[in-house]
C-alpha cells in the first residue's frame, strides 16, 4: 500500500496517449501527439520523457521535415503541412524542457532546419516555440551553443529582433541567446563572424532597456554593460558609431537615468556607470548631455539629467569604495585572510567612476557657448562644487596611503590621474593639500611600474602652470618636482622611450623645465650632474634627424640654458657623455640659430620666444663650447 502511495500509476489519458504514439500508422502517432500537447504540462517532465520515448526520433524527425517542406509527402501533405509544422515545433519545445533531450545530438542536430524555418516570413505562428527550442537547446549544451552560432544564428537573431513587439516573450528568448553566444564564445569571435550583426542586436537591445520598466530591463542592462565593457569591444564601437540609426544613444541614455534616478540596489547603479562610461568612450563625453527626443516617449529628459545622475552616483561610488579599500589595505591587512580579490574588484569599480569623472571634467572645460541652451549656469555651479568634494575625498585617501607609506598600486595612480586631470583645469584647487601632497603624487607607482612615470604624466599640466610664477617654482622644487620632470622627459624621449598617446606630454614637460631653468637664479635650486647628463643626450637622441621645427626649437632651448652653467670640457670629462653626443647637439644648436634675422616661417615665428633663448645664451657660453660655435659658424 505504502508502495503505491509513493508511485501513483500513470492516469489513464496518459496511457492512452502512451498507446497511440506505439502505433503503426502515422495518423495514430499524430493523434497522440495531438492529446501531448492538449494535458502534458510543461514541468510534468517524467511524463514528457515517457512521450518522447514512446513517439521515437524517427517520427518526430519526418514530421518536422514534412512541415518545413523537407521530407517526401503523400498528396494530401502539403495542405496540412503548416499544422504538421507547429505541430511538431510545438512538442520538440515541449521535451527540450527535459535537460538530457535538450542536450541529445538528435536535438541539436535539428538547430540549422530550425534556423532555415525561422528566415522565412511564413512561420509567424511559431516564433516563440522556435526560439523556446534553441534556447533550450544551447542552455543544455555548449555543442547546442557552437552549431546556433555556426549556422547563422547571429544573423537570424539580427533579422528577427527589430521586429519583435517590446517586451514579448519572443524578444525575452532572444536576448537569452545573444547572453547564451557571448558567454560561451568570446565577444571578440562573436565580433569577427557577425559584426554589423552585432551593433544592430545591440541597439535593438537598448530600446528594450530603455522602454521597459520589469525584470527585462535589469537583464538588458546587465548584458549590455557585459558586451560594451569587454576588452575586446573596440570593433563593435566603431560599429555602433557607424549606424544610421541614432535613437539607440538615447535609448541607453534614456535607461541608465531611469536606473540612476530610482531606488534601485548598488550593484544595478554600478552596472548603469559601466554602461555610461561605455556610451562616453563611443560617443564622446558630450553624449553626457542633450536632449533625448526618443519616438513615443511621453516627455522628454531635461539635457543636464544624465550628466547629473552620473556624476553624483559616481561620487557616492568613489567615496564609498575608496573608504573600503582604505580599512581593506590598511586595517583588515592585519588580519590572517587574504582580501587580494576583493581589493582588486574595488579597485576595478572605482576605476569606473574615476573614468568618468575625468570625462565630466575635460567636458565643463570644454563647453562653449552653443551648449548654453543645454546646460545653465546652476547646473555647472552642481558640477563643479561635486567635483570639488570628489577631488577633496581622493585628497583624504591618497593622504591615507601617504601615512601608511604606500606608494605602488594602479588605484593610487588612478587617484593620481584624477587629480592632476582636474587640477590642469583648476590649478588653484585646495591649493595647501595639494603642494603638501605634490611631492608624494609624484612618486606613485602603477603596479607594474618599476618607477613613477604616469604619475608625473598626469600631473605634468599642474606642474606647467605651477612654475609659471617663482612661488609655485618654489613649490615644485622643494617637492623634489625638478628632478620628477626630467627623469620624466628623458623616459618620453630617450632611446628607451615609453609610448604615450599624444606629444602634449613631451611639450608639457619642456615648457616645465623651461621655466624652471630660466628662473634657476633666483630659485638656486641644484641640478646634479647625472641629470644633466642623461637630459642633453636624451635631446641629442630624440631630434638627431627631426624636423619639426617646435620640437627643435624646444630642445635647443633647453639645451641652450643648461649650458649656462657648464662646459663643454666638464661634460667631455664624464665618461657618460661622449663627443658624438656633443657633435650631435652642435647640429641641433647650429639649426635653430640658422633662422636668425632670415625671412623665417610662420612655424619659426609661432617660436621667436624660444630662438631668442638660443640666441642670447649662445652669445653667453659660445666661448666655453668650441664645438658648438664651429657648427654654428660653419
Amino acid at each position: 500500500m505504502e508502495s503505491q502511495r509513493e508511485e501513483p500509476s500513470p492516469t489513464p489519458a496518459l496511457e492512452d496517449c502512451l498507446k497511440l504514439l506505439k502505433g503503426e500508422r502515422d495518423e495514430q502517432r499524430l493523434a497522440g501527439l495531438l492529446l501531448v500537447t492538449k494535458f502534458c504540462s510543461g514541468d510534468d517532465l517524467s511524463s514528457l520523457r515517457r512521450v518522447y520515448d514512446a513517439v521515437g526520433v524517427l517520427f518526430l524527425d519526418r514530421l518536422l521535415r514534412t512541415g518545413a517542406g523537407k521530407g517526401t509527402s503523400t498528396s494530401n501533405a502539403g495542405d496540412n503541412r503548416d499544422a504538421y509544422l507547429k505541430l511538431s515545433i510545438t512538442v520538440l519545445a515541449a521535451f527540450c524542457r527535459v535537460p538530457d533531450i535538450a542536450a541529445s545530438q538528435d536535438m541539436v542536430s535539428k538547430i540549422p532546419l530550425l534556423l532555415e524555418i525561422l528566415s522565412k516570413e511564413s512561420t509567424s505562428s511559431v516564433l516563440e516555440e522556435c526560439y523556446e527550442f534553441l534556447y533550450l537547446v544551447s542552455l543544455a549544451s555548449e555543442d547546442g551553443v557552437l552549431k546556433l552560432y555556426q549556422s547563422g544564428g547571429m544573423k537570424v537573431l539580427a533579422s528577427h529582433m527589430s521586429t519583435f513587439p517590446d517586451g514579448s516573450r519572443q524578444m525575452e528568448l532572444a536576448m537569452k541567446l545573444v547572453q547564451l553566444l557571448l558567454t560561451k564564445l568570446s565577444l571578440d569571435t562573436v565580433c569577427q563572424g557577425y559584426l554589423p550583426e552585432l551593433s544592430l542586436i545591440v541597439a535593438t537591445i537598448a530600446k528594450q532597456f530603455s522602454v521597459l520598466h520589469d525584470a527585462v530591463k535589469f537583464e538588458a542592462l546587465r548584458l549590455l554593460s557585459a558586451i560594451l565593457s569587454s576588452e575586446n569591444s573596440a570593433p563593435l564601437y566603431d560599429a555602433l558609431r557607424l549606424l544610421p540609426d541614432k535613437n539607440w544613444a538615447n535609448y541607453m541614455r534614456d535607461g541608465i537615468v531611469a536606473i540612476l534616478q530610482n531606488r534601485v540596489v548598488p550593484a544595478e547603479k554600478l552596472q548603469a556607470l559601466i554602461l555610461a562610461e561605455s556610451m562616453v568612450s563611443i560617443l564622446g563625453e558630450r553624449w553626457l548631455i542633450g536632449r533625448t527626443n526618443i519616438p513615443n516617449a511621453e516627455e522628454p529628459i531635461p539635457a543636464d539629467r544624465c550628466l547629473l545622475l552620473v556624476l553624483e552616483q559616481s561620487r557616492v561610488e568613489v567615496a564609498v569604495l575608496l573608504n573600503e579599500l582604505a580599512y581593506l589595505k590598511y586595517e583588515a591587512s592585519k588580519s590572517a585572510s587574504s582580501h587580494d580579490e576583493t581589493i582588486r574588484l574595488k579597485q576595478q569599480n572605482v576605476a569606473i567612476s574615476f573614468s568618468l569623472v575625468e570625462k565630466i571634467i575635460k567636458l565643463i572645460s570644454n563647453l562653449g557657448e552653443n551648449e548654453g541652451d543645454l546646460i545653465d549656469d546652476s547646473t555647472l555651479m552642481r558640477a563643479i562644487k561635486g567635483l570639488n568634494e570628489t577631488v577633496g575625498v581622493v585628497l583624504e585617501y591618497l593622504q591615507d596611503a601617504k601615512e601608511h607609506e604606500q606608494r605602488k598600486g594602479d588605484d593610487l595612480l588612478a587617484s593620481v590621474r584624477v587629480i592632476g586631470s582636474y587640477l590642469a583645469e583648476t590649478p588653484l584647487a585646495c591649493k595647501e593639500k595639494v603642494r603638501e601632497l605634490l611631492g608624494y603624487m609624484l612618486s606613485v607607482e602603477g603596479a607594474e611600474e618599476p618607477s613613477p612615470f604616469y604619475s608625473v604624466c598626469f600631473l605634468l599640466p599642474l606642474l606647467c602652470q605651477l612654475t609659471m610664477n617663482v612661488e609655485g617654482c618654489k613649490a615644485v622644487v622643494s617637492s623634489g618636482g625638478h628632478k620628477a620632470v626630467i627623469d620624466c622627459l628623458i623616459k618620453l624621449i630617450g632611446p628607451n622611450s615609453c609610448r604615450v598617446e599624444d606629444s602634449g606630454c613631451i611639450f608639457l614637460a619642456c615648457d616645465t623645465i623651461l621655466n624652471l631653468l630660466l628662473k634657476r637664479e633666483q630659485l638656486q635650486f641644484p641640478l646634479d650632474e647625472s641629470s644633466t647628463i642623461n637630459l642633453l643626450k636624451a635631446l641629442a637622441y630624440w631630434t638627431e634627424g627631426l624636423d619639426d621645427p617646435s620640437f627643435i626649437m624646444m630642445a635647443s632651448s633647453i639645451c641652450s640654458l643648461v649650458f649656462d652653467f657648464t662646459s663643454e670640457d666638464a661634460l667631455l670629462g664624464n665618461s657618460n657623455f661622449d663627443q658624438r653626443t656633443i657633435n650631435s647637439i652642435s647640429r641641433l644648436i647650429a639649426r635653430s640659430l640658422a633662422s636668425w634675422g632670415q625671412n623665417v616661417s610662420n612655424d619659426a615665428n609661432e617660436n621667436m620666444d624660444l630662438l631668442e633663448i638660443v640666441s642670447s645664451g649662445y652669445s653667453r657660453w659660445a666661448s666655453r663650447f668650441p664645438h658648438v660655435r664651429d657648427a654654428v659658424e660653419r
